[in-house]
């Protein structure tokens, strides 16, 4: 686990210096969108551009990422189970071809803001019943608080690297306090805003699996240092170290008990050595969740990354059962 840790704090000072040095070899050919994002379909959501990907016909498999990625990260699933449903992968406000938030700034890229127009754009896409959910990283924390609230329109849930439970100061692998303190302070807008860490450590940590076409579509969205990179910084600001936003530490435990009380069918996808369930509880309570199937696969925090192809096998034999 230390090694976890401290591999995630030496990263601030590295991947700020080779971000700088990356970004000064980015071409402006690597502006234009990959085939994968010329295909996304949009919709406006209160004033704002939203884009999704979409494929298949019948009950929806919703595919919802987290940060510092966009739906790109399911392009390796999605074509598993394309033919079981109509497979859905937004991108999140500010994050792959979603517009910006209007005034971005500190304290608008929040969780409950993030919520809000995903849940209008899922709604405004007819995602009603018979839902399958593939979820990752804040995505998860977005797929378990809709499931909940919604529990008799949810035929499964699909988690890997998932805010189950809201991060403890003294889980190292999942809060490396320092990385985390650096991004809360004046720093992180440094490190993020103009250096584009999160974007950066992220290729860093899954480049031996990516294509310069991928490293490309991951950038697109965070070339223009400033407010463009905003979201990538205000997701990890979201996190409720000691309770710290209550509000999402009170989503996070509602939806939490309800996972340890609720019968829907879950697939736990366990990423080995993983991040987040490298810590035992965690893994534990993962583990104990009823009415669960629960594969492992290898890989990081970004699991889909390294074994996208292995997900999407397990979904395919899973999908079929619910």
């Amino acid at each position: 686990m230390d090694h976890l840790h401290l591999s995630r704090r030496g990263l601030i000072a590295g991947t700020a210096a080779a971000a700088v040095a990356g970004l000064a070899g980015v071409a402006q050919a690597d502006t234009a969108p990959s085939a994968w994002s010329r295909r996304k379909q949009y919709k406006t959501i209160d004033g704002v551009r939203m884009a999704w990907y979409e494929v298949g016909r019948g009950d929806p498999i919703v595919f919802l990422h987290g940060n510092p990625t966009s739906s790109y990260l399911w392009r390796k699933v999605i074509p598993h189970v394309q033919d079981l449903g109509r497979c859905i992968a937004p991108d999140m406000v500010g994050m792959g071809d979603s517009a910006p938030l209007p005034d971005s700034g500190p304290g608008v890229y929040t969780y409950v803001n993030h919520r809000k127009y995903l849940f209008a754009l899922l709604e405004a896409l007819g995602v009603e019943e018979n839902v399958t959910l593939v979820i990752h990283d804040w995505g998860s924390a977005m797929g378990f608080d809709w499931a909940s609230q919604h529990p008799d329109q949810v035929k499964g849930i699909a988690y890997m690297e998932a805010l189950l439970r809201a991060p403890n100061r003294d889980d190292e692998a999942v809060t490396p306090s320092k990385f985390f303190q650096v991004l809360r302070s004046e720093r992180g807008e440094k490190v993020i805003l103009e250096d584009n860490m999160f974007i950066e450590m992220f290729l860093r940590e899954v480049g031996l699996y990516l294509s310069e076409e991928d490293e490309a579509e991951y950038r697109r969205p965070f070339l223009e240092p400033g407010e463009s990179r905003r979201p990538t910084l205000e997701w990890p600001r979201e996190l409720p170290f000691g309770r710290d936003p209550a509000v999402n530490a009170d989503i996070i435990e509602r939806y939490s008990n309800w996972l340890a009380e609720s019968d829907v069918p879950k697939l736990f996808v366990q990423a080995t050595p993983g991040i987040i369930f490298s810590v035992d509880e965690l893994r534990r309570f993962a583990r104990s969740l009823p009415n669960q199937k629960i594969v492992q696969v290898y890989g990081g925090h970004f699991v889909q990354e390294v074994s996208g192809d292995a997900i999407g096998r397990a979904l395919r034999g899973w999908i079929p059962t619910l």
